[in-house]
C-alpha cells in the first residue's frame, strides 16, 4: 500500500488555496467544493489543477469524481452517501485513487470491500464546521482503526489543531487532516510551515 505524500492534509473550498499552500509546502490537499454552478465549479477544478501542477501538490477532489475523470485529477474523496451513486468499476477502470470516509465499524467495512487508498476516520474532537451524525471518535479510536486496517493508510480529521496533531499520529494515524486550521488562519502559510515542523518525524 503507498504512503499518502505527506502526513497534514489540508482541505480547502477554493482553488487559490491550492496555489497559496502549495506555495508554502504543502503537497497534499483536498478541494472541497459545495453549491456552485456547474460552470464554476469545473473552473475551479481546472484552476485547482494548474496549480497542483506547478507547485507539486498531490490533488484530491472530493466528492465530484465524474468531474475528476473528465478533468484528469488522479485522485478523489468520497463519502459514504458519496458511495451510494459513485461507479465504483468505472472509477477503479480509471484508475483513480480513492480515499473515503468513515465514522463507524459498519461504514469501515464497507469501505474496506472497496480497497481504497486510504481511509479517514473523524472527528476526532468536535468540530463546527460540519453538522456530524456522529459525535468525537477521540484518539483511541484511531488506534483502534490502525489494528484494523494495518498498513492502509489512516487520516484522522475533525477539531485537529496544530497542538493536536502529534497526538493523532502517535495514536496511529498516518495523516492528520484540517480546514479551519488553515483556511481560517491570519498567516495560513505559516500554519504549514509549523504543520511541517511539528508532524516531522512524528
Amino acid at each position: 500500500m503507498s504512503a499518502l505524500p505527506q502526513k497534514f492534509y489540508p482541505v480547502v473550498d477554493h482553488a487559490q488555496w491550492v496555489k497559496r499552500l502549495g506555495a508554502a509546502g504543502a503537497r497534499f490537499i483536498q478541494l472541497r467544493l459545495k453549491d456552485l454552478p456547474e460552470e464554476e465549479l469545473r473552473a475551479q477544478v481546472r484552476l485547482a489543477r494548474t496549480y497542483a501542477a506547478e507547485h507539486d501538490v498531490c490533488l484530491v477532489l472530493n466528492d465530484f469524481w465524474q468531474l475528476a475523470l473528465e478533468e484528469g485529477i488522479s485522485y478523489i474523496h468520497l463519502g459514504q452517501e458519496d458511495l451510494d451513486t459513485a461507479d465504483m468499476p468505472a472509477i477503479c477502470k480509471a484508475g483513480l485513487r480513492v480515499g473515503i470516509s468513515t465514522h463507524c465499524p459498519e461504514e469501515l467495512e464497507r469501505a474496506l470491500g472497496l480497497t481504497p487508498d486510504y481511509v479517514a476516520l473523524g472527528p476526532i474532537w468536535e468540530t463546527r464546521l460540519k453538522k456530524m451524525a456522529f459525535g468525537p471518535q477521540g484518539v483511541d479510536k484511531l488506534r483502534e482503526w490502525k489494528q484494523r486496517i494495518g498498513t492502509l493508510p489512516l487520516v484522522a480529521i475533525g477539531g485537529i489543531t496544530l497542538e493536536r496533531a502529534p497526538l493523532c499520529l502517535a495514536a496511529g494515524a498516518d495523516c492528520v487532516s484540517a480546514v479551519s486550521a488553515f483556511t481560517q488562519h491570519a498567516d495560513p502559510e505559516g500554519q504549514v510551515r509549523a504543520w511541517l515542523e511539528a508532524t516531522t518525524g512524528v
